[in-house]
């Protein structure tokens, strides 16, 4: 199986780096690695988002918030590729020449984009190798019906349509930093493409989607 995984900056470092986090992390990538292809591709974050913040109020441009946010991501990107003791890819053209070498290979954001994120590299890089399945790790179980964090009756979306997740992402405003499961583009692009994605919370669901078990996600396809 050829899986895409984006991992979240606020997971890598949701306040300092979560070092528990990371190492079970690798516990299980190196359980699921033996037979399978896998690209990781990190994002920003609430790191990334700190710095955002105050340069927005600022009134620094859009522009250099995105550009801030690009770097941060190859940051994490590196850390990540050296926590675990495999290659980081700077491009697509690494993505897609290591991954043909390498079992498991981490890369951050690939080229400057004014309105890119990591949901979008993400995508593009499951494009890039044909990947089965793209699955997003995020600080929330899945797509829920209203925003779990401010409403406990809010209930989670076990599968969904491409179009009907468009629909939800595209009424929800782009900035630099922004935080929701699936960004808009990301969104159109894997519609566009028809990449089954996954969205997640619990890493232990990653050894059930390779064996095609019963998880709890979302899971956005057909």
């Amino acid at each position: 199986m050829k899986l895409v995984i984006s991992l979240g900056g606020s997971v890598i470092v949701p306040d300092e780096i979560d070092v528990s986090f990371l190492k079970k992390f690798r516990r299980i990538i190196n359980k699921i690695k033996k037979g399978n292809k896998i690209v990781i591709v990190s994002g920003g974050g609430s790191t990334a988002r700190k710095y955002i913040e105050v340069l927005r109020d600022e009134k620094v441009d859009e522009k250099a918030l995105s550009y801030i946010g690009f770097k941060i991501t190859k940051i994490n990107g590196l850390f990540l590729s050296n926590f675990l003791g495999v290659k980081f890819a700077d491009n697509l053209k690494e993505v897609k020449k290591f991954s043909k070498k390498n079992n498991l290979i981490v890369c951050g954001a690939l080229e400057f984009n004014l309105r890119g994120t990591s949901d979008g590299t993400s995508s593009k890089v499951a494009r890039a190798i044909k990947a089965d399945v793209f699955v997003n790790i995020t600080d929330v179980k899945g797509l829920y019906d209203k925003n779990p964090k401010k409403y406990k009756n809010a209930k989670l979306v076990p599968r969904i349509s491409f179009d009907d997740f468009n629909r939800v992402a595209s009424k929800i405003k782009f900035k630099a930093g922004q935080h929701f499961v699936l960004d808009q583009r990301s969104a159109k692009f894997i519609d566009k493409n028809k990449i089954k994605t996954i969205i997640i919370k619990d890493i232990d669901n990653l050894v059930k989607i390779v064996k095609n078990e019963k998880f709890t996600g979302t899971v956005i396809n057909g």
